[in-house]
């Protein structure tokens, strides 16, 4: 009997500007909550109150929950305000560029073979202009600051006694009973199994005897997968210049996830590409042709059409693909 376990976050992200951006989008404050990376609540500055962003938060989530909710994230508005004007002082910036206070916390946890959730680690971070500022070191109690600015709110805050126990305690406890209360409501659409569709491609490489061989798997829920690329039968890591992009949101609640290596044009080696998704039991391994795929796309009936396009569709996702990344 084997037993998968499976790991699970719950993350909260605020991003604060320092003054108006006017750019379609973008708010002077924004808050989310996302579990699983797929989100859950929204607030911004403009609309200014916290909404659900799925069916079973609505349904199982009380008026009360949102309109606390919604007082929470006004007075963190006004919070990030204050902080981003003494930062801004402390560094002697001026008010000619616009300057951006990240803050990230949440927690990550392992489910059990009993159907527990066991926490694993949690997290507590602050980023400003798009550097790391402080974060909170769980273990031993005490805030980290990697640069000189940082340093005065370290020693602030680890004087405060109660405010890192108040973190701990939200981290390992709080975050994980929420967590897990989240994951109940959604359990029925979270336990909705896609299976993965699966694109092996190539593209330029900087050297012209070189190409890139990539490996796409996306559409997929839940987010557990496994992906190897192989050439000859034999699985490539990173000593073998391989890159992983681990697995990424899409903007449809399900996942992506991308591998490439950098391979000679010459090289007449076998490369395949295995993809396991076990809640859809979907196992599938691609062969890599160049030869084959060069015949599907000079065909000139409806199924070479459709294989070609689907081709083409692969190598624009490799370029062109927004991928939703929050700081």
């Amino acid at each position: 009997f084997i037993c998968f376990l499976e790991k699970h976050t719950l993350t909260y992200i605020y991003t604060a500007f320092s003054k108006p951006v006017n750019l379609p989008g973008l708010h002077e404050f924004t808050a989310m909550g996302l579990l699983d990376n797929s989100m859950i609540d929204y607030y911004d500055s403009e609309n200014q109150i916290k909404v659900p962003k799925q069916d079973w938060m609505e349904e199982h989530l009380e008026q009360e929950y949102w309109e606390k909710g919604t007082q929470s994230r006004k007075s963190k508005q006004q919070w990030f305000k204050v902080n981003i004007d003494i930062l801004m002082k402390r560094m002697r910036q001026n008010d000619t560029n616009t300057h951006i206070l990240q803050w990230m916390h949440g927690c990550e946890g392992e489910t059990q073979s009993d159907g527990t959730m066991q926490f694993v680690r949690g997290m507590d971070m602050y980023n400003y202009d798009g550097n790391d500022f402080l974060s909170f070191d769980d273990d031993r109690q005490v805030w980290v600051a990697p640069i000189h600015a940082a340093e005065e709110t370290k020693r602030k805050w680890d004087e405060v006694q109660v405010l890192k126990e108040y973190t701990k305690g939200y981290l390992e406890k709080e975050c994980m009973e929420w967590m897990s209360k989240f994951r109940d409501f959604g359990k029925e659409q979270l336990l909705k199994a896609s299976p993965p569709t699966v694109h092996l491609f190539t593209r330029k490489a900087k050297s012209e005897t070189n190409t890139i061989l990539t490996c796409l798997a996306t559409g997929f829920l839940p987010k557990d997968i496994t992906l190897f690329i192989k050439r000859n039968g034999r699985v490539l890591t990173k000593e073998d210049g391989l890159v992983t992009t681990g697995v990424l949101p899409n903007n449809d609640n399900t996942f992506q996830r991308r591998d490439h290596v950098e391979i000679l044009k010459s090289d007449v080696s076998i490369y395949t590409c295995e993809v396991n998704h076990r809640a859809s039991k979907m196992r599938i391994e691609e062969k890599w042709s160049e030869k084959l795929l060069v015949s599907h796309c000079l065909m000139g009936t409806g199924t070479g059409l459709i294989v070609c396009r689907q081709i083409i569709l692969a190598v624009l996702l490799e370029k062109l693909l927004i991928i939703y990344k929050y700081m």
